[in-house]
């Protein structure tokens, strides 16, 4: 059995990952949840400790993983802090605010052998994995263009907030769409980054387009707090056709509405949501289907941790993807105030 703890009783725990890491019952045992107010608007899990009293978590041999899910500016110190008092640390988006603070977390790591990841849930939205089999079927051929876009229709958040780095619409949602690219197709040739403030300065950044490039490949990264009719999700262009899904994973949707992993469809994609596959074959005929969705589920990142720490396998979330990551995080923000 592999033992965590969370540092924090929010939103981030309840929602995105209790109801995962619950599911793996017969591999990770949850058994302390601190929280420095000790109140929480969410239902306590039975058998679960709840302590206002982070000491709890560090001074418990039985503890293997402490997972952070505090807010943005916090994730870096209580990082370090857990690495020194001897534990294992699993840490949400973002990661950190800058190359340097992530690479000293797993220079520490490494020195005192533990380890630290980013909690990069998002490698298993049903969406990305959809375009990851259509890719891999090569009914599109050589691949020549993909467009990500992560919209939304809130422009009450950048109207009610004040612009910071770690917490900039950049930050907090290009860390997922980034991640997807570097850990399908690596680190890119060349970068382009056009992230606004549409409000203008002081504002929080609520837009960007980060340009990838993959030899011919061009890879596009796009989101904006100002879409009342969002862009597709997917859109992959190869030499012989394309394929364009139109709505993203629905594990956050359903969370939001209580409706839990513990249902047989939660998820899962409907007929309505398949993306469509258009191309030209070998012999030049044409070709329109539905691509029945891959269905997504993040339990499956808390099972690589768990197939990490218990089993020795390989981290799933690299080192150096991370580095990269955060590196195009901070040079995409560099000229903002």
């Amino acid at each position: 059995m592999l033992t965590i703890a969370y540092i924090g009783n929010g939103k981030s725990t309840n929602r995105y990952h209790l109801p995962f890491s619950t599911q793996l019952s017969d591999k990770i045992k949850i058994k302390t949840i601190y929280s420095r107010s000790g109140k929480s608007d969410w239902t306590p899990i039975e058998g679960v400790q709840y302590t206002t009293n982070i000491d709890d978590i560090y001074n418990d041999p039985e503890i293997q993983l402490v997972v952070v899910t505090t807010p943005s500016s916090s994730h870096y110190p209580l990082a370090k802090e857990g690495l020194l008092r001897g534990k294992n640390m699993l840490v949400e988006k973002p990661f950190t605010e800058t190359v340097e603070q992530a690479q000293d977390l797993f220079t520490l790591a490494k020195e005192k052998n533990l380890f630290v990841q980013s909690y990069q849930n998002r490698r298993y939205d049903s969406d990305f994995l959809t375009v990851q089999k259509v890719i891999e079927s090569n009914k599109l051929g050589d691949l020549l263009e993909l467009e990500m876009h992560f919209d939304y229709f809130r422009p009450e958040v950048p109207e009610n907030s004040k612009y910071s780095r770690i917490n900039s619409f950049l930050y907090g949602h290009a860390c997922h769409t980034l991640d997807q690219v570097i850990s399908y197709f690596g680190e890119p040739d060349e970068v382009y980054s056009d992230v606004r403030q549409l409000l203008g300065k002081g504002h929080m950044n609520d837009y960007f387009d980060l340009d990838l490039y993959y030899g011919k490949l061009k890879v596009s990264v796009k989101s904006s707090y100002f879409r009342l009719t969002p862009r597709p999700s997917f859109i992959v262009y190869g030499k012989k056709g394309s394929f364009v899904k139109e709505t993203k994973d629905r594990q956050e949707e359903h969370l939001k509405q209580f409706y839990m992993p513990t249902e047989p469809d939660f998820g899962v994609d409907l007929p309505q949501h398949y993306g469509t596959l258009t191309y030209m074959d070998d012999d030049n005929h044409y070709h329109q289907e539905k691509v029945i969705s891959e269905v997504g589920d993040y339990s499956r990142f808390y099972e690589d941790v768990y197939q990490t720490l218990i089993n020795k396998q390989d981290k799933v979330v690299k080192d150096n993807q991370t580095l990269l990551q955060i590196k195009l995080l901070e040079e995409g923000t560099k000229h903002l105030s």
